[in-house]
């Protein structure tokens, strides 16, 4: 339910996201008629840089708690470790399994088809990839992702840590003043400013490895493997590269996050009774 909710409300600004973080980023705006001297007029091709502008968490999320719930009988429960060790294996499982849809949606949402043109199909996509490439052709990416799963545990560790800090503050409060420790809205509230605050974090720390992965899954490029990607985008367009999209990217995960992770916990809340 939290990845239903949050992949439908942001979207349209993960497709603006892959877009910029792709090689072809270069925008082009086509005859741009220019008067000369003459009077004549010439066609010419203006180049514009482009400005700022999932349902599939369930496995994710899945494997996260099941983990955490085996971990917090070998560490203190709840602690650091466990929250490290839980994240990590939930981002290896969901990776895994879910790394050939995640390669044909780049593919779709990078597609350029001339006006008119019909756009391809996840099932045209699927048998192209397989025809270039075979089957290992559906794991493009996946070296980036699994660099990316230093980005979750990150998220987790402090997403995990602040929503400590506020189940302790709120459990003094209720001693002092004899209150219940039933949920109310602004426990929800304050869970997704944690999950704002620990993605922000996160991502920003980790957010290279978002850009090898757009390049490691395009159609038919020079990119090949993780470090080589890495290496040939800084040679070839510097340090900041690295870093394209990133507003975009905290634009729709920063709010993504927060839904997701206070409808999380709201459906656990109200499933426990």
């Amino acid at each position: 339910c939290g990845g239903t909710v949050g992949a439908i409300l942001t979207c349209p600004l993960e497709v603006v996201k892959t877009r910029l973080q792709s090689s072809s980023v270069t925008l082009y705006i086509s005859e741009v008629q220019l008067n000369t001297m003459t009077g004549a007029s010439v066609n010419r091709v203006a180049r514009v840089s482009p400005g700022p502008l999932h349902c599939l968490k369930a496995i994710y999320f899945a494997a996260y708690s099941n983990c955490k719930e085996k971990m917090n009988s070998v560490f203190d429960p709840d602690s650091t470790q466990v929250h490290m060790i839980s994240a990590a294996m939930a981002g290896f499982t969901a990776i895994t399994m879910t790394n050939p849809i995640w390669l044909i949606k780049t593919r779709l949402q990078l597609d350029a088809r001339n006006r008119g043109e019909k756009r391809m199909s996840a099932f045209e996509c699927v048998r192209k990839v397989y025809q270039t490439d075979g089957l290992k052709g559906f794991y493009r990416g996946m070296s980036a992702s699994y660099a990316g799963i230093s980005e979750t545990v990150i998220h987790f560790v402090i997403y995990e840590s602040i929503k400590q800090k506020l189940l302790e503050h709120k459990t003094a409060s209720n001693m002092e003043d004899e209150e219940d420790s039933a949920k109310e809205p602004s426990d929800f509230v304050r869970m997704m400013l944690a999950a704002a605050t620990s993605k922000t974090c996160a991502t920003s720390i980790a957010y290279p490895h978002e850009v090898v992965r757009t390049r490691l899954r395009e159609e038919g490029t020079k990119y090949r493997s993780f470090f080589q990607t890495l290496s040939l985008v800084v040679r070839e367009e510097g340090y900041g590269s690295l870093y394209r999209g990133l507003t975009t990217h905290l634009v729709r995960q920063i709010p993504n996050t927060a839904i997701m992770m206070a409808t999380y916990e709201l459906v656990v809340y109200l499933l426990n009774g």
